[in-house]
């Protein structure tokens, strides 16, 4: 059963986001980091499977894909992403499907949705965009898609481990850092790599 609502959660995300019709945004600058992203997340993804048994470090990077293409173009570079694992690792299509699901479009989702609160509730300024979007907002989003998976393997009869939330909180601010610390740097010396980020919103002077 779980395997047929990630399948349908899968598929509600890639038709939601196709009609919008994303590619749009590949005639910018936005080409490059959606090519890199197609290169190197696969990398991230396979990063269990390269470690010791019983040693599972899972990084995301569905936070900051979407801070960089925007949540339409991330979600079909979050499929392309979970196919080349399938392509290069050696788990099985249901593992590397649930993979998609819940290290990629949940957390991807999810930051999308911060993203508006932050928007409308908080004043625009880059510091509210580097750690609220950047550093605070990935950890909330790569814990509750952990905690998601959690209660959504109870519901259909699963077991859950004990103290499991405590190190989905822990793993969370792995991709927290990474996400902070790479958004700080575009908006410094890249910002058109950034398509949630506009020079008229985040840096117009203050009103008198």
């Amino acid at each position: 059963m779980l395997l047929s609502i990630e399948a349908a959660l899968g598929l509600i995300a890639i038709a939601a986001a196709l009609s919008l019709r994303p590619w749009r945004m590949l005639r910018g600058a936005l080409l490059t980091p959606a090519l890199a992203a197609v290169v190197l997340l696969p990398w991230l993804w396979l990063l269990p499977q390269q470690m010791p048994q019983g040693l599972q470090i899972q990084l995301s990077g569905a936070s900051l894909l979407v801070l960089v293409l925007g949540w339409p173009l991330a979600v079909p570079v979050l499929a392309l992403v979970a196919l080349a694992v399938w392509a290069i690792g050696h788990n099985d299509a249901t593992t590397v499907l649930s993979q998609w699901v819940w290290i990629g479009l949940a957390p991807a989702t999810i930051t999308l949705g911060i993203g508006q609160l932050l928007r409308r509730w908080l004043p625009p300024n880059p510091f509210v965009y580097t750690l609220g979007r950047g550093f605070l907002g990935t950890a909330a989003a790569v814990f509750l898609s952990g905690v998601l998976l959690e209660v959504l393997h109870r519901l259909v009869g699963g077991e859950v481990p004990e103290q499991v939330l405590i190190a989905r909180w822990l793993m969370a601010w792995g991709d927290a850092f990474l996400t902070g610390m790479t958004t700080a740097i575009f908006v410094a010396f890249a910002p058109q790599w950034l398509a949630t980020w506009s020079d008229a919103r985040y840096l117009q002077p203050p009103k008198p």
